[in-house]
């Protein structure tokens, strides 16, 4: 089972921590997410994770972080659009065949005294620097919180969560890690649980040679590929994504086979205009080849479409048959 918790992920603090949640007999852990907008790919490899997780005993929880979005000032602020949203994320989940996992929203939370008490006593721990490092979670600058005071609360409320849920593990992208870090720091003087830390990678913008550390971003359409995007879309944006010959690294293309495509099929056949096709057991023997220009950029985007595609066809169904959460969601960022 720990193979299964370990896989594909990009950091593990720690793993002999870890091991020995692994011989408990109740084990929790939890993911957090903004419902901020549409859900793209990246998502996709969080709920496999989560899939991992349960498979290997773990009670998981996925909070919804509305609070944390209206701070972030996604969706305007917009409480009742922030709730649709939720509403839509659970119903992602589920079409990502996500079973087995209790929602909790963070406004359910803060209704709770001892969610703020934690909160004060977390940041009678924190500096304001230390407060400040930690607001990459949010997507912000630190200086931005120089206008909103708010800011500084998230940093602190994220804390708080893992702390109130009382989980084992913490799990999100590596964009999580100063939050994760944070709560390591100061779980012994608050005399908490310190909780395992476990990062999956993060998946380039398809625009990611614009800036090198880029991530997909559902408020750029064409840096992402959603759940629900069709084949034509699907094509159109791996046409267009950043993908130099020969190079993996900081490749989005590559990311994929490496993070999606071998974690959903045992090999990958990669369709050639010219030389034939080309199957590969692992994305090391993949790697190899691209790197020695031996499988043309081109002829890889299209077999990652085909292949994306394949996995998302059961959420666009899902969505087909269950479309009014995603339509409210659309109406209102229409507006």
């Amino acid at each position: 089972m720990l193979d299964l918790v370990t896989r594909n992920l990009k950091e593990i603090i720690t793993l002999e921590e870890l091991k020995e949640i692994m011989k408990k007999e109740e084990r929790k852990a939890y993911i957090g997410f903004e419902p901020s907008g549409l859900v793209h790919l990246g998502w996709l490899m969080c709920a496999d994770k989560i899939k991992d997780l349960i498979s290997s005993g773990f009670k998981v929880k996925i909070l919804l972080a509305d609070w944390h979005a209206w701070i972030n000032d996604k969706l305007d602020g917009d409480m009742s659009a922030i709730k649709t949203c939720g509403e839509y994320i659970k119903d992602a989940f589920t079409a990502m065949d996500v079973k087995n996992v209790e929602y909790v929203y963070a406004s359910e939370m803060v209704c709770n005294s001892d969610y703020w008490n934690m909160v004060l006593k977390i940041a009678k721990q924190t500096s304001l620097a230390r407060a400040r490092r930690a607001m990459n979670i949010m997507g912000r600058k630190a200086e931005e919180a120089e206008k909103d005071i708010s800011k500084f609360f998230y940093p602190l409320m994220q804390v708080a969560d893992i702390f109130y849920l009382n989980v084992d593990v913490a799990l999100g992208g590596m964009d999580q890690r100063h939050a994760h870090m944070l709560a390591r720091d100061i779980c012994t003087k608050l005399k908490m649980k310190k909780p395992v830390a476990l990062h999956t990678p993060i998946i380039s913008s398809l625009q990611a040679k614009e800036r090198m550390d880029a991530k997909m971003s559902k408020s750029k359409p064409e840096s992402a590929i959603f759940i629900h995007d069709n084949y034509e879309a699907i094509k159109r944006k791996l046409r267009k994504a950043y993908c130099p010959e020969g190079i993996a690294e900081g490749n989005p293309v590559m990311e994929m086979t490496k993070h999606i495509i071998f974690i959903h099929f045992d090999e990958m056949e990669i369709e050639r205009k010219y030389g034939g096709n080309i199957k590969f057991s692992s994305y090391e023997e993949l790697e190899e080849k691209y790197i020695k220009k031996e499988v043309h950029p081109l002829d890889l985007k299209n077999s990652v479409a085909n292949y994306i595609d394949k996995i998302l066809l059961p959420v666009r169904k899902y969505f087909e048959d269950n479309p009014k959460n995603l339509e409210k969601l659309i109406s209102y960022m229409n507006k």
